[in-house]
């Protein structure tokens, strides 16, 4: 069976919301995007690219995606772009069509939950998803996701959309690894008990 594991960035009390730059996610009024962008250095480099060695495939919610694809493959002097432009990307979206521009990419029809749930029957690489919190939210309700790499981030954000909001469901995870950055983001990864 395929592991789904989600790879995210987050605030110490849990905003997940808009880490890559001020315009990347408004909604709610939110002016505190870009806040990850200092804490960057050469062992969180290491760790995510050791990460997406090992990713199979990626699993994108339509904003991620849209967002990825308009800006990944125009980037030609990062190591990353080859790699995200060649991984099978799976897209959950209701409003997309295909064929989707960035290569390699695929709509799942119908449920996100439900082709979720198919995919990870199917023989085939692991899954992960960057980003894309209303996906994650979905998963979740059916326990459809493994793993955690949870990029925990030294600041109070106070307000912004968070990755485990009130009413969710609850969960029982496992530590399975930590490493923490010369700038103190801790990347921690979680199992699903």
């Amino acid at each position: 069976m395929r592991k789904v594991s989600v790879t995210i960035n987050l605030s110490l009390d849990g905003v997940m919301q808009a880490p890559g730059r001020p315009d990347e996610d408004t909604r709610g009024g939110f002016q505190r995007g870009g806040w990850a962008l200092r804490y960057n250095d050469p062992v969180m480099g290491r760790v995510m690219g050791e990460g997406m060695a090992q990713t199979g495939a990626l699993l994108l919610g339509r904003r991620t995606y849209e967002d990825f694809a308009g800006y990944w493959p125009h980037q030609k002097d990062n190591p990353f772009t080859e790699v995200l432009d060649n991984i099978r990307k799976y897209v959950a979206s209701r409003t997309l069509t295909e064929p989707l521009p960035w290569k390699n990419s695929t709509l799942l029809q119908g449920d996100a939950a439900d082709a979720v749930a198919a995919l990870k029957e199917e023989p085939g690489p692991d899954i992960a998803i960057l980003g894309s919190g209303e996906l994650i939210q979905s998963l979740r309700t059916r326990n459809l996701i493994d793993e955690y790499v949870l990029l925990i981030y030294p600041l109070v954000l106070g307000a912004g959309r968070r990755l485990f909001p009130d009413g969710g469901p609850s969960s029982e995870l496992r530590l399975a690894n930590s490493v923490t950055t010369t700038t103190g983001v801790v990347i921690a990864t979680y199992q699903a008990i």
